[in-house]
């Protein structure tokens, strides 16, 4: 499959982890987390590589600048590819260190996650984090290629399977009814299993391929109905210090809430949020928030969303299942009442 981008083409095959690492330039530097350097010591022996502590917090200024410090006192240089080899994390972070050294090097993903296999390595977002929010430092950079080793997922625990899963349902909600029915039909017995994944995989690139080609900037929209459940779900990570919830976890919650929310404004088909809610419940994903969160600081989180383009709050809401659109200029009110709800 291939991605146009202004940069370039770009293409985004299936291979398994060995034969991902074969294809590589010879002139290659590893950016990898603990976990992930642990399951793969075998394809990493004699690789060049940064290991970097697992998890969001990881996705920062300083460890960007460290990664960048890292490879200029290695000796890389502008021919050297810097391949993310991880999860979103590693992805977001080495898309933008890649970015960042000598005014650019190439990249490769190698995404290790679900999440990443579906979303996040495809269409070359990439950023770190600030205190003020997530993602607010990046950049639009795609990558050389993008290799999916199906044979990574099998490492993956229940509970970081989910949190892929939540990704993978958001594209059935937001542009196809019927990988929405063939999910509920598998969801009972669908697992980390390759052959099982295959197809649905395919599909989530499929979609997300046509929007970032539509709209590779976020200027028109059409990218933007892809962060369906994220203004919510990303104010939930922030105010959790990215800490105790996954990405997917916050965006179940938040498709759930903006379900309700597009429901309130009129927008979204009635009874559309409580077929959401059954599908990410039937998953195992969480749909309500956290106790601990108070209200008032997600708004204040979501009012520094990048989707936002007037007065008001940004959302990407359904309309109906398999269709989405963004509107912008939405009332507090109107959030505040649904989140009181949650």
């Amino acid at each position: 499959m291939t991605v146009k981008t202004r940069f370039g083409s770009y293409t985004v095959e299936f291979r398994t982890l060995a034969e991902a690492f074969a294809a590589l330039p010879r002139d290659r530097f590893v950016i990898t987390d603990e976990n992930v350097g642990r399951l793969y010591q075998q394809n990493l022996e004699g690789e060049p590589t940064i290991v970097l502590t697992p998890g969001e917090k990881s996705k920062s200024l300083p460890v960007a600048e460290h990664c960048l410090e890292t490879l200029a006192k290695r000796g890389a240089t502008r021919q050297t590819t810097i391949i993310a080899f991880g999860g979103g994390v590693i992805g977001d972070l080495a898309g933008l260190v890649a970015a960042l050294y000598m005014r650019g090097v190439p990249y490769v993903q190698i995404p290790t996650t679900l999440l990443a296999q579906v979303d996040s390595s495809i269409g070359g977002k990439v950023a770190v984090d600030l205190a003020a929010g997530k993602n607010l430092a990046g950049a639009f950079y795609p990558p050389k290629e993008v290799l999916i080793p199906l044979d990574a997922l099998r490492t993956l625990d229940k509970r970081q399977f989910r949190n892929g899963m939540a990704e993978v349902w958001k594209y059935a909600f937001i542009a196809d009814k019927d990988l929405l029915g063939t999910l509920k039909a598998k969801v009972p017995n669908c697992s980390n299993n390759v052959n099982n994944l295959k197809g649905i995989v395919q599909r989530c690139i499929e979609i997300k391929k046509g929007a970032v080609e539509a709209d590779e900037f976020e200027t028109s929209g059409a990218r933007a109905v892809l962060n369906f459940g994220h203004t919510v779900g990303h104010a939930i990570e922030s105010a959790t210090g990215y800490s105790g919830i996954f990405h997917g976890e916050a965006i179940s919650i938040g498709m759930v809430a903006e379900s309700y929310l597009g429901e309130e404004l009129g927008v979204t088909e009635a009874g559309t949020a409580a077929l959401v809610a059954e599908c990410l419940q039937l998953q195992g994903l969480p749909i309500e928030l956290p106790t601990s969160i108070h209200r008032s600081e997600l708004m204040s989180l979501m009012s520094r969303d990048k989707k936002r383009a007037s007065k008001g709050l940004a959302f990407s809401l359904l309309t109906r299942i398999g269709e989405c659109k963004l509107m912008d200029g939405v009332a507090q009110s109107n959030v505040e009442k649904v989140l009181n709800k949650l």
